[in-house]
C-alpha cells in the first residue's frame, strides 16, 4: 500500500470517478485505476461499485477512504514541516467558509502577517459541516467558522472564541424606480420596516456565495424560515449582493458590524423580523496538543488580541498585491 495508491483512492471517492480524479491529480485514467485495483487486490475489497451517478462505496471503502484522507493529509503536513524546515519559512493553510472567506479572514491574515512576515497563507473555502473533517484529515491548518452563541463540541477539535456578532435582516428604504430624497429629507417609509416569519420565503433574497449554507448562522437562520433557492439570488460576493439591496432589489441577511455604514447613511434599513437580531460567535479551531503547527498556534493566539479585532471591525478595503493569497475552492466527499 502506497501513498499514491491511497491518494488516487480518497480522490476517486471525493469526486465520484475515476475521470474526475484522473483530471484532478493530473495522470492518466489507466494510472488511477491501477492505482485502486493494487489496493482492491491487497485488501480483497472491491472497495466501490458503479452506481447512478457515480459510484457507491463498500463499507470496506467507506473506512479506507476515512482512513486514508488521513494518511495522505498526515503525509501533506510532514512534507510542509520539512519545507519550513529548510527553508525557514511557514506555511498557513487556513479553511473557512464562502462567506468568511470574503468578510472576515482576508482583513485577519493580512493583520496577522504583519506581525508574522514569515508566514505564507492559503485560505480554502467549503461548507461549513466540512470544516472539522478536513481539520482533522490534515487538509488546513486552522478553520475559521461561525457558531450560533454556543461552539460546537470536539474532542479532537480546540476552537478559540474572538468575535461575537449579530445577524439582521436588512433592506431598502427606498424601493426600486423611487427617487432618493434631498439631503436632510425623511425618506419613504421612514421608520423600521416589518416581516413576519410567514413573508419571509416571499422575499426575494440577495445573497453572496455561501449565503444559504445551513452550517453557517445566517444559512441556518434562512432554512428555519423556509428560505431556499426557489426564492434567492447569489452574487459573486456578500458586499454586491448589499448593494444591490441598496439599489431596492430585495433583501439580505448581514452582520451588524459590517453594514453600520450604509446604515449610518440610510443607504440600508433594518427590517424587524422575530428572532432577531441572531446572535453569533466567529472562532478559530485546531487540532489539539501537538499535532498543530507553530504557525497555527501562533494564529490562534492572535486572534483574541486587539489588533486583531481593530483589524475586523475596521474590515480593510483589500491588501497589498505582495501579501494577497488568492482563496481556494473547493468541494469535499464526506464519509
Amino acid at each position: 500500500m502506497t501513498l499514491t495508491q491511497l491518494r488516487a483512492f480518497v480522490t476517486v471517492a471525493r469526486l465520484g470517478s475515476v475521470k474526475a480524479a484522473a483530471l484532478s491529480l493530473r495522470v492518466s485514467e489507466p494510472a488511477v485505476s491501477g492505482a485502486v485495483a493494487a489496493l482492491r487486490r491487497e485488501l480483497g475489497d472491491p472497495l466501490f461499485v458503479r452506481a447512478a451517478g457515480g459510484i457507491a462505496l463498500t463499507p470496506g471503502g467507506r473506512r479506507l477512504a476515512a482512513g486514508a484522507a488521513e494518511i495522505v493529509g498526515l503525509a501533506e503536513d510532514t512534507r510542509r514541516r520539512v519545507r519550513e524546515a529548510r527553508t525557514g519559512s511557514s506555511y498557513l493553510r487556513v479553511a473557512t467558509t464562502e462567506s468568511s472567506a470574503e468578510q472576515i479572514v482576508p482583513p485577519l491574515l493580512e493583520a496577522f502577517v504583519r506581525r508574522q512576515p514569515d508566514v505564507e497563507t492559503t485560505t480554502i473555502a467549503m461548507p461549513a459541516a466540512l470544516l472539522d473533517q478536513v481539520l482533522r484529515d490534515r487538509g488546513a491548518d486552522v478553520v475559521i467558522g461561525a457558531a450560533s452563541e454556543t461552539l460546537p463540541a470536539d474532542e479532537a477539535v480546540e476552537r478559540v472564541p474572538f468575535l461575537r456578532f449579530q445577524l439582521v435582516v436588512i433592506a431598502s428604504p427606498v424601493r426600486r424606480g423611487e427617487r432618493p430624497p434631498g439631503p436632510g429629507l425623511p425618506r419613504p417609509g421612514a421608520g423600521r420596516p416589518r416581516l413576519l416569519d410567514s413573508g419571509l420565503p416571499r422575499e426575494h433574497w440577495l445573497l453572496g456565495p455561501g449565503g444559504l449554507d445551513p452550517g453557517t448562522p445566517a444559512g441556518a437562520f434562512l432554512a428555519r424560515h423556509g428560505v431556499g433557492e426557489a426564492c434567492a439570488s447569489i452574487f459573486p460576493s456578500a458586499t454586491a449582493a448589499w448593494n444591490a439591496v441598496a439599489a431596492g432589489d430585495g433583501v439580505s441577511i448581514a452582520p451588524v458590524h459590517l453594514v453600520r455604514d450604509q446604515l449610518r447613511r440610510g443607504a440600508l434599513t433594518v427590517v424587524d423580523v422575530p428572532g432577531t437580531p441572531v446572535g453569533g460567535v466567529h472562532y478559530a479551531g485546531v487540532l489539539g496538543g501537538d499535532r498543530r503547527s507553530q504557525a497555527a498556534s501562533a494564529l490562534c493566539r492572535f486572534v483574541t488580541t486587539p489588533v486583531a479585532l481593530e483589524s475586523l471591525l475596521a474590515r480593510a478595503t483589500g491588501v497589498p498585491v505582495g501579501h494577497y493569497r488568492p482563496t481556494v475552492h473547493v468541494t469535499l466527499w464526506s464519509t
